[in-house]
């Protein structure tokens, strides 16, 4: 395979994947570590990717959101593990936050039937399913309604997080690095996911591990405010590693 075969087909994995990773891409295409990392030095060079720890990701995941229902289509598989291992984290009998994103409507999808829980959450889609539950106590975070997202964001939202506490906040994110912590791209929801992590008892994050190593806009919290990070066996291990050092466990689904 020429060079420029070899460069097409990995910006072709990365767009499908939300992120490449050199072992993996040496082993798939047969070459050494250090023509993968090249290939990768060229397709940053071109605007295509943009390299990170271990990988690369396509540019367009960085300060760009895609749809709900494009997010939706992508790493269904990961997304349904890491849901069934934060339901391990519910209460019994009591509170939770459910941020919006696709990994948190997969928890919610997945509820127990029998689970007595009281749900906040800003999702307009995670409410209309919730809202089925007969034994949820569902409370619907007003505020402005972010078209991209279909969740709730600015003042309006942030002065009804402050005035609850709950058992557990499960929050999403689009990035999650040492040096930055956790972050989003969009102020307004940067705000709202900071709200919930100190309005929680205990607070954890599901994120698939496109996830690891990407930095974006807005920060939201710190390692160290989150318990734990749920994420999928893909994660490098050396990241997971430095990210557990900080503060968080980091669970593989």
């Amino acid at each position: 395979m020429y060079a420029e075969e070899r460069q097409q087909a990995i910006a072709q994995r990365a767009r499908q994947d939300g992120r490449v990773d050199v072992n993996g891409l040496a082993h798939e295409l047969d070459v050494t570590t250090e023509t993968i990392r090249r290939d990768l030095i060229a397709l940053e060079r071109r605007g295509t990717l943009r390299r990170v720890h271990g990988g690369a990701i396509p540019v367009d995941r960085l300060g760009f959101e895609p749809e709900v229902a494009t997010r939706e289509a992508v790493l269904t598989a990961e997304k349904e593990a890491i849901a069934k291992r934060a339901l391990a984290e519910l209460p019994d009998d009591g509170s939770i936050i459910l941020d919006a994103g696709t990994t948190t409507l997969r928890i919610a999808q997945l509820l127990p039937p029998d689970r007595e829980l009281t749900v906040v959450t800003n999702s307009l889609p995670h409410a209309s399913l919730l809202a089925t539950m007969p034994r949820v106590t569902l409370h619907l975070v007003g505020g402005r309604l972010r078209p991209r997202t279909l969740a709730t964001v600015d003042e309006a939202a942030q002065i009804f997080v402050h005035d609850i506490f709950v058992d557990l906040a499960i929050v999403g994110t689009n990035g999650i690095s040492l040096n930055r912590g956790l972050t989003t791209p969009d102020r307004s929801e940067a705000a709202i996911k900071r709200a919930f992590i100190g309005a929680a008892r205990r607070a954890i994050c599901v994120a698939d591990h496109t996830k690891f190593g990407v930095d974006h806009f807005s920060t939201f919290g710190d390692l160290a405010d989150l318990d734990a990070i749920i994420t999928d066996p893909l994660v490098e291990p050396s990241m997971a590693a430095e990210i557990e050092a900080a503060g968080p466990q980091v669970v593989i689904a």
